[in-house]
């Protein structure tokens, strides 16, 4: 399983914002942090908001804030909700193989998958975005 470079970076945002202490970023802030590039980051920011996790607020004073307490946002919500598909092999999306009636391989993937994200779902923004101290200094965040 392999997480987009889009999800990784929305997940990156969602950290950085959770970290701040006021609770708001601007994508400049971000992508400074992480050194991505700012364009990117407002493709992210942009779905972020229009998918209810972070609110933007334009203009002087403005940035990203979280929409909702980052203990009430799991990670398996925000993979699945960006990630395009799930479909570890050509068969889950109604590929043709030989094997198919009597494969045990796609049983198992499947099950890895879910697994996969029971344990996404169980982890929340909160969670990831500790040790605090830690990764504020990573991060260059001021406390």
């Amino acid at each position: 399983m392999r997480l987009t470079t889009f999800t990784d970076f929305s997940l990156r945002m969602l950290i950085h914002i959770a970290l701040k202490p006021q609770g708001r970023a601007t994508i400049a802030e971000v992508a400074q942090a992480y050194g991505i590039s700012e364009n990117h980051l407002m493709k992210v920011a942009q779905l972020l908001g229009q998918e209810g996790y972070v609110i933007t607020m334009r203009g002087r004073g403005g940035g990203l804030v979280l929409a909702r307490p980052a203990a009430h946002i799991t990670v398996g919500q925000v993979v699945r909700r960006l990630e395009p598909d799930f479909d570890l092999v050509p068969c889950f999306a109604g590929g043709c193989c030989v094997i198919l009636p009597a494969c045990r391989l796609k049983q198992a993937l499947h099950a890895a998958r879910e697994a996969f994200l029971a344990v996404l779902d169980a982890t929340t923004l909160e969670e990831i975005a500790r040790p605090e101290a830690e990764l504020r200094g990573l991060l260059g965040i001021a406390t």
